[in-house]
């Protein structure tokens, strides 16, 4: 029996580290995590469930060079969400590629965002195309997803949903595009498992495509009762610039992923149906 490389995961007390990380494990691949926080819950589940463990920083070089020390394949996401913002994440995401530049990584698999490329008016979008950009100008063994909008991102609508209403920025016509975090752990362990056919390609990724009101159905379907679409205020939606920069972009040019063509790639690819089914948290 052939025993598989090192795979090391960032963000793996995230959603979409976490969710490659499972992924990985339950496939066979030896993983280890690199952490900021050895003593997280999610940290302390994996290492149970047999990952070691790496601590560390982003902002440190050297603690990620010597993380993926020995390692055949890196899995590198960030957020914007934290201190610094998107100006952070963008320095993050360098350091992650450099280091693995110079730790000759074999495959490194980056989570990126769909439309990365075409909207330099995002910040977090920008800041993504520039690590892609980075990465591919280092030489490195590289997949690149590109992520659409999270279906796990419902959850924190999750009491008003159960009352009967959804709430978003989009215009009711706009047909958003969405994956399932899970799935993104899925298909970044379907390149890593299959390296000739994954290195070398950008994919944008999801799942489904729906109207806000098509989704307000489908959560309605699941509840039993009738769940309706509202629209936050379309001259400043909240979450601040950025978001509002976003559900614009969503209105006029949004996600291209090419859905049938991802599905025939990897077919567990959940539409919002078969996610809504599957969400505890939808209950009461």
């Amino acid at each position: 029996m052939t025993t598989r490389p090192t795979i090391v995961v960032t963000g793996a007390t995230g959603q979409q580290g976490g969710a490659t990380a499972r992924h990985l494990l339950a496939q066979g691949w030896p993983i280890r995590i690199f952490v900021r926080d050895p003593n997280k819950p999610a940290a302390v589940a994996l290492l149970a469930a047999g990952a070691e463990i790496a601590v560390g920083d982003f902002s440190d070089p050297d603690s990620l060079e010597n993380a993926f020390y020995g390692a055949h394949g890196v899995y590198s996401v960030q957020t914007w969400r934290g201190p610094g913002g998107a100006e952070a994440e963008k320095t993050f995401g360098l350091n992650v590629a450099e280091a693995a530049a110079r730790a000759g990584i074999a495959h490194l698999v980056y989570s990126s965002v769909g439309g990365a490329d075409r909207a330099p008016e995002l910040a977090h979008f920008a800041s993504k195309w520039e690590i892609e950009q980075r990465i591919h100008g280092l030489g490195i063994p590289a997949t690149v997803l590109r992520p659409t909008s999270f279906m796990d991102n419902y959850r924190w609508q999750a009491e008003g949903i159960r009352a009967g209403k959804l709430v978003q920025g989009t215009k009711p016509e706009t047909r958003l595009q969405m994956i399932a975090v899970d799935d993104i752990g899925g298909i970044a362990a379907l390149a890593f498992d299959a390296p000739d056919e994954w290195i070398g390609r950008t994919i944008e990724i999801a799942g489904d495509e729906l109207t806000m009101v098509e989704a307000a159905e489908v959560f309605a379907e699941r509840l039993g009762h009738p769940v309706e679409y509202s629209r936050l205020n379309e001259e400043r939606p909240g979450g601040g610039e950025e978001a509002h920069k976003m559900q614009q972009w969503f209105d006029e040019d949004g996600y291209r992923a090419d859905i049938p063509a991802l599905r025939a790639l990897y077919p567990p690819l959940k539409d919002l149906r078969a996610f809504v089914a599957q969400a505890e948290w939808l209950k009461a």
